[in-house]
């Protein structure tokens, strides 16, 4: 009793000093969840919900860093620690530092491997590292990763020790604008629509094991609304072993079904519910990998019962279809940024406020800004019935281009690197191969107001081959091109209807933009903090102009548009444009009045 009373002292006088020691950088504003980060228990939430295993590690907390050259070997001695999954120049990281193209970024810590896994193969698991990553385990590489908005793993059984401590190192260049990648919103000179860069680990890092033999490494969930089929591939190797799919409502089995690995299963579902905005229902799934009446490896997941598609209307319009029926998306431009932890979001709670908030202002559809996020914010906008548009993070806007967003065919592609472009095609392959699994995506959007766009027929076409489920918006508010589903173009401050075309879906990318700056609740108060077409001075001016726009909709969809997406959901730095300031503080319209008009607007097309 003495020896475990002792303990459990010891382990709260850890955890004391090591928040004692850790401390918020800076002194920009902040979330009310930034008070509530605890580096003993960052973000303590299984980080992907799309496959879960029963046993795992979560590493996330202070890591031991330094800055160094390029040309230096791993450091002996270190700058500090760091919180990670926090990014070195946010907040919460508690380090608040840029890094240049000409240094690398080093993390360290130590783990502990339990006993029982070590007859397995044990997996380290990033979410997202910007933007090149080497991992040592023990001294040894055990692998490498490009691309700083996708998850990655790798097998580290080799490199461990027997028994006792492990060692695990990572080294991260992120030039940031000035390399060949892309960056999204990210550059290294603030100001106007650019903001705070983001480099090193951004999302959660940890441990899992896996059988020795073969086991599931990813699962691809589709449906028939036709034939009441869920039809579900797991990635694994093939012809070694029998998937087996059990699909279940609540507590009650309602199908199951087989396939050999790597061959897609199809359960048939008695009575299937479908899955829409207003009736988000998921099905969860158990899935177990046997091979020769063994079970060697078991995962949970779920999926939906839905279909995205395009049908003529009476009028000849192209709509947009949610299970059959025209449904017009409307929602912010959602960038996706944090005053305390930039990329990523301060707890688990924060992250799925902005789409609870999203949804109390009565819209169907969240435009995700060139960024992507973690599984879980997916699976929050699956479980609430949010539509995503998920745009691919642009690069640096070089020049010459030209761009003409309402004239179809007019403009001019970027002259860009090939090393961008492999750079490109490689990312945004992971990026529809990670987050196709969420029911909730449901527009791809491969390019933005032409900033890097290039061989934009190319792009579709073979997104397309990546996946055909979807439809493919080819250059929201960019050089408009005569393929892919979507026509989409961007106006400021007021709506309008920028195209004709009787071949595809019309979608207005961005509009509004209005602007409210709030006193204790900037960014920076020195810098311009400006909304399109300047700042209003209230609530009521806000609100009311809103409505205004909101209302120059309603005859445009009669002229055949489908959807349209707001600038924006919060504040982001310089810009005052959200419903909601940067903090999450102070919502700056009437919610009630927002609600009503979006609602109609939305009910055009039931």
């Amino acid at each position: 009793m003495k020896k475990t009373f002792l303990a459990i002292v010891l382990c709260a006088f850890a955890t004391l000093t090591a928040s004692a020691e850790w401390k918020i950088a800076g002194d920009k504003i902040r979330t009310e969840w930034a008070e509530q980060v605890n580096p003993e228990n960052v973000l303590p939430e299984y980080p992907r919900p799309q496959l879960v295993r029963g046993e795992w590690q979560n590493l996330n907390g202070l890591w031991n860093y330094a800055i160094t050259d390029l040309k230096s070997a791993e450091p002996t001695a270190f700058d500090g620690e760091i919180l990670v999954p926090f990014a070195i120049e946010s907040a919460l990281s508690g380090v608040g530092k840029w890094i240049t193209e000409n240094q690398l970024l080093w993390y360290e810590r130590e783990f502990t491997v339990p006993s029982k896994w070590l007859s397995q193969r044990v997996m380290l698991n990033f979410g997202a590292v910007d933007w090149k990553a080497d991992i040592f385990v023990n001294d040894v590489l055990v692998g490498s990763h490009t691309g700083g908005y996708t998850p990655f793993s790798m097998d580290i059984t080799s490199a461990l020790n027997k028994k006792g401590v492990q060692k695990l190192v990572v080294r991260v260049w992120d030039p940031t604008e000035k390399g060949e990648q892309p960056v999204g919103k990210q550059l290294s000179t603030l100001g106007n629509i650019w903001y705070t860069p983001v480099s090193g680990i951004w999302q959660t890092v940890w441990l899992e094991p896996v059988s020795a033999a073969n086991h599931i490494e990813a699962i691809y969930p589709d449906s028939d609304i036709y034939t009441s089929e869920i039809i579900v591939k797991t990635e694994c190797a093939e012809n070694d072993g029998i998937v087996e799919v059990e699909v279940y409502d609540g507590e009650v089995k309602v199908g199951e079904g087989s396939a050999p690995c790597g061959v897609p299963a199809k359960v048939y579902v008695q009575d299937a519910k479908l899955w829409d905005t207003t009736n988000p229902f998921l099905y969860d799934l158990k899935i177990t990998l046997k091979k020769d009446g063994k079970v060697i490896d078991s995962v949970n997941s779920y999926t939906a019962m839905r279909k995205i598609g395009k049908v003529r209307d009476e009028y000849g319009h192209l709509r947009a279809t949610l299970n059959d029926k025209p449904i017009f998306m409307y929602g912010p431009l959602d960038q996706g940024w944090w005053p305390d932890g930039l990329y990523t979001a301060p707890t688990d709670e924060a992250l799925a406020w902005d789409i609870k908030f999203t949804k109390e202002l009565g819209f169907n559809t969240i435009r995700k800004h060139i960024k992507v996020e973690p599984a879980r914010w997916f699976y929050h906008c699956d479980k609430m019935g949010m539509l995503v548009w998920q745009d691919m993070p642009s690069g640096e806007m070089k020049r010459p281009y030209s761009w003409s967003r309402h004239q179809i065919n007019g403009g001019s592609d970027t002259e860009l690197a090939e090393e961008f472009k492999l750079n490109y095609y490689k990312e945004w392959g992971e990026i529809i191969d990670y987050t196709r699994f969420f029911q909730s995506v449901v527009v791809w959007v491969p390019f933005n107001e032409a900033w890097s766009q290039f061989d934009t027929e190319k792009v579709v076409e073979w997104t397309y081959g990546q996946d055909r489920s979807r439809l493919i918006n080819p250059a929201s508010g960019g050089n408009l091109r005569e393929c892919g589903d979507i026509m989409d173009w961007h106006n400021y401050p007021k709506p309008c209807m920028g195209v004709h075309h009787a071949d595809y879906i019309l979608m207005l990318g961005e509009y509004g933009g209005i602007g409210l700056p709030v006193e204790g609740h900037l960014w920076n108060a020195n810098m311009k903090n400006w909304g399109y077409g300047g700042n209003k001075q209230d609530i009521e001016e806000v609100t009311n102009t809103y409505v205004d726009y909101a209302k120059m909709i309603l005859p445009f969809v009669q002229q055949g548009m489908s959807g349209a997406i707001y600038t924006q959901t919060t504040d982001v730095e310089g810009e005052v444009n959200g419903f909601v300031t940067y903090d999450r503080k102070v919502v700056k319209m009437d919610v009630a009045r927002v609600r009503q008009i979006n609602q109609q607007i939305i009910g055009t097309l039931k």
